[in-house]
């Protein structure tokens, strides 16, 4: 034992090498116990180090102060003992006989390790040695029973799961029994499904060669019923065009028939006045004196002058008689006249000075009056017709004078019909068909006098 320090009974103070090392809950006392001291201990006591710790609160001291109060213990000896003086008399009893190193055996440990450690009484560490060992070892009684609690937990625990495991194994057994029945029977149902598949899948391709025929079978009737209804179609428009064609002809026909009829008709009902009238009014080509005077001259050798004719056969008045008949035609060899009329000019020239003419006569009188040129294919173009003039050109192979011998067969029997012309064939022809025939000079002169 070294130190010059005195214990609490006057001993001299027991002070080890090396400061002992305390457990938590001993060093925890010691600070608790001196922090709470600091308030009863003058400026003069208490270290410099510790006074700004004195002015806190008592946790506020403990959490701060404790490792530098620790420190100080340890190193400030006359500190210690000041504050041991003070612990031992706030103990009490407990104090004392810590201080006197005869504690109570059923005293805390915690709190005689801690008052030891201040008063540092004869073996003092042995005390503070056997009270951290009391408070080791009921720390590590504790976590002996705190293991052992943990280990029941854990058992108690393990057996729950155990039983939950068996019970969830048992379930599962018997679910799995259930699900192997349940797998069992939709095999069988599989199997049932399948074979019923298959029967369908045959039933299917039965139908599809079933229904591969009958659309053959119905294609084929569809394209015979085609060909019918195409056939038929063609018989139809056939039919519908030779209707057509029989109704075109009728209506023609009984257009030209009534056209016929109307100007037979009416040429019936003038004849009787054109008659009287071309017969009261036409006089004679000549007179008896005129024959008498013929007869003579001739007989006379020609001596005696011969009388002009009061009727000449070439004088337009002839002309305007017989455009006066009622319904009269007149028809024109178109280049017999205007080659007669005026064969300076070209053939357009002509065609169009006679036209004008006859428009002039056809306003004039109330003749009909065609007009007929040969060859209309070498023409670029037709000319106009003017306003009641037909003009007529003859087709590629036939000439004019066959169709001026049409149109004077084509009209009625009884029909006034003049043709002008100076051809004699054309002429001989259409007076053997009862028409009257008038040189073209004729026309040329009394389209001049117009």
């Amino acid at each position: 034992m070294t130190g010059d320090h005195h214990r609490a009974d006057g001993a001299p103070d027991e002070i080890p090498d090396v400061e002992p090392s305390l457990p938590d809950a001993v060093r925890a006392r010691v600070t608790a116990l001196a922090v709470d001291l600091f308030p009863g201990l003058g400026p003069d006591v208490l270290p410099a180090q510790l006074r700004r710790f004195a002015q806190f609160t008592p946790a506020r001291r403990a959490r701060l102060a404790g490792p530098t109060v620790v420190a100080q213990l340890a190193a400030d000896p006359a500190f210690r003992e000041r504050l041991a003086e003070r612990a031992v008399e706030a103990a009490g009893p407990l104090g004392a006989a810590v201080a006197a190193g005869n504690p109570p055996g059923a005293a805390d440990p915690v709190e005689v390790a801690a008052l030891a450690y201040l008063a540092r009484p004869a073996r003092w560490t042995t005390l503070v040695e056997a009270a951290s060992a009391t408070v080791v070892a009921a720390a590590e009684s504790e976590q002996v029973q705190a293991a052992s609690r943990q280990v029941e937990r854990l058992t108690e625990q393990l057996e729950r799961v155990r039983v939950n495991a068996k019970a969830d194994a048992d379930k599962l057994r018997s679910d799995l029994a259930g699900v192997r029945a349940e797998a069992d029977e939709l095999r069988g149902r599989v199997r049932e499904l399948a074979k019923a598949l298959r029967d369908s899948e045959q039933d299917v391709r039965r139908l599809t060669d079933a229904v591969s025929t009958e659309r053959g079978r119905v294609a084929a009737a569809s394209s015979a019923s085609d060909a019918e209804i195409r056939r038929l179609r063609t018989r139809l428009a056939d039919a519908e065009r030779e209707l057509e064609v029989a109704k075109s002809a009728s209506r023609a026909g009984r257009v030209t028939d009534e056209t016929r009829l109307w100007l037979l008709l009416e040429t019936i009902g003038n004849a009787t006045q054109g008659l009287r009238r071309e017969l009261a009014v036409a006089p004679p080509d000549t007179l008896p004196g005129d024959v008498v005077a013929a007869s003579s001259a001739a007989a006379a050798g020609s001596r005696t002058k011969a009388g002009g004719q009061l009727w000449a056969a070439e004088e337009p008045a002839r002309l305007d008689q017989l455009l006066a008949l009622p319904r009269v035609h007149l028809v024109i060899d178109g280049y017999n006249v205007t080659k007669t009329g005026f064969p300076g000019l070209a053939l357009e020239q002509q065609r169009t000075r006679l036209l004008a003419g006859l428009a002039g006569l056809a306003a004039q009188t109330n003749a009909e009056i065609t007009v007929v040129f040969d060859g209309a294919g070498r023409l670029p173009a037709a000319p106009s017709s003017p306003r009641g003039v037909r003009v007529i050109f003859s087709p590629p192979g036939e000439i004019a004078d066959e169709v001026i011998r049409r149109l004077v067969r084509a009209e009625p029997k009884g029909r006034p019909v003049v043709v002008v012309s100076s051809d004699k064939e054309v002429a001989e022809g259409i007076r053997r068909a009862g028409a009257y025939a008038v040189p073209s000079v004729v026309l040329v002169r009394r389209l001049d006098r117009a």
